[in-house]
């Protein structure tokens, strides 16, 4: 298959130059605008780093940061808002997790679309290259549809409530939401939202993302992540969730996976879906995401005249949130992770579907309804429990496992203990090597 891996690979065997592969990709970009994944290019940045890549696993592979999370040098983050991107200067150093990933050879020249301040489980204007008329999720929508529409073949991406899983099932992509600590995560990371969010990236391959998280988890203060076991001691234990919520589809798709999985001498148990954990996980992380657009917005000088409806009236309630109200949900939030580990002491893996149903049409969470209830409400309905895995620090790896009968790619999610990531990615790698094809809508720019 064609993959971030297999294009550095004939860019070390000589098939094909580092440089030749950058002006495909930025082609590629200007050929194909309509489908919105890229907010921010640099063709200068991208020629000029192409020209000398350096060693390492992904040489001269051309990358795409997100616009929220950390930053490469010259490529500031402003969270999708105009507000803050008028405001912002770009930066003359690498954060220390891009210091990771140009040290692997991913040659960064631009940003992919978010919706503002990350708040949404789609990223208008980009569009999911499977279907035009659906939104590639959110937040790392943008970079979900330039990898899975062939723009680059790996993109940077960050997750606080599923934004990393739910562009990767929305796009056949594969994402892992790494450990708390495993990755980078300071002191230059402005989006650290009390412990709910990780960065890493998406990408068409289990081999990819097991190579990314490699390169930068080593470099993490908190490295338990990068020094938890390889593998689960067989045989893995796996309980499955089905939440009724979702549709007969993203069941099917999760408990065929289980088979596969038995397949390969896992012990499977089905077991009620996590509900209530993932309700009250949700309410946490909405409280912790609306405290932080009011203290990034009010830090950064934006009024809300200069916001949407909703990211405003979102940043009005956090200016009223009680600190007292705050300190008692990072109470909660350490209460809730601890039942969680319980659970995985008798457990390996918990095998669930990622999304209640397809890829959300375009345009599905209108940024100018001023009602944050409803929205993050919404959100919820998108992605069940998505939250809970942010709120327990847990690594949760979401792989493509099938298509629907309109051949949109179906995702499943693996989620494990603190500190299983490397075990969990290998365990996805098994199961992805007996998934079913998946024939993306593009070949990825400049591969041979």
């Amino acid at each position: 298959m064609q993959d971030a891996t297999s294009l550095a690979a004939c860019i070390a065997s000589g098939q094909v130059t580092a440089p030749a592969v950058m002006e495909a990709a930025l082609a590629a970009i200007a050929r194909d605008v309509s489908l919105g994944a890229v907010a921010r290019c640099d063709p200068d940045m991208g020629r000029t780093g192409a020209q000398d890549p350096g060693p390492g696993p992904f040489a001269g592979v051309p990358f795409l940061g997100k616009d929220l999370g950390s930053a490469a040098k010259g490529l500031a983050t402003a969270g999708g808002s105009a507000a803050l991107r008028r405001r912002l200067s770009d930066p003359d150093r690498d954060s220390a997790l891009f210091r990771c990933f140009r040290g692997g050879g991913l040659v960064p020249f631009g940003l992919t679309t978010v919706p503002e301040f990350g708040l949404a489980l789609t990223s208008d204007p980009a569009r999911n290259p499977f279907d035009r008329r659906l939104s590639p999720g959110g937040s790392s929508g943008g970079a979900a549809a330039a990898v899975a529409g062939g723009l680059v073949a790996i993109a940077h991406a960050t997750d606080a409530a599923g934004s990393i899983r739910v562009p990767a099932a929305c796009c056949g992509l594969v994402g892992l939401k790494p450990s708390r600590g495993a990755v980078p995560g300071g002191p230059d990371f402005g989006n650290h939202l009390m412990g709910l969010a990780s960065e890493l990236v998406l990408a068409r391959s289990v081999r990819d993302v097991t190579t990314a998280f490699r390169l930068v988890s080593g470099q993490a203060q908190a490295a338990r992540g990068a020094q938890g076991p390889t593998a689960f001691s067989p045989p893995v234990t796996v309980s499955l969730c089905l939440p009724d919520r979702c549709g007969a589809d993203q069941r099917a798709a999760a408990r065929t996976a289980a088979l596969v999985l038995e397949t390969l001498g896992a012990q499977v148990e089905d077991r009620p879906a996590p509900d209530a954990w993932g309700a009250a996980a949700a309410r946490l992380a909405q409280m912790v995401l609306t405290a932080s657009v009011a203290e990034w917005t009010a830090s950064m000088g934006v009024s809300d005249d200069g916001l949407s409806p909703l990211a405003a009236a979102i940043a009005a309630q956090g200016r009223t949130l009680p600190a007292t109200d705050l300190f008692a949900a990072s109470r909660e939030m350490a209460q809730l992770s601890g039942i969680v580990w319980q659970m995985f002491e008798r457990i390996d893996v918990l095998l669930s579907p990622v999304l209640s149903g397809p890829a959300p049409v375009a345009g599905a969470f209108d940024m100018t309804r001023a009602d944050p209830a409803a929205h993050f409400a919404q959100m919820e309905a998108v992605a069940p429990n998505a939250a809970l895995a942010n709120v327990a620090g847990c690594p949760a790896l979401v792989l493509p496992f099938g298509t629907d009968a309109a051949g949109l790619p179906l995702g499943v999610q693996l989620m494990g203990p603190v500190g299983s990531d490397l075990a969990l990615l290998a365990l996805g790698a098994r199961l992805a090597a007996l998934a079913p094809p998946l024939a993306f809508p593009a070949p990825i720019a400049g591969h041979p």
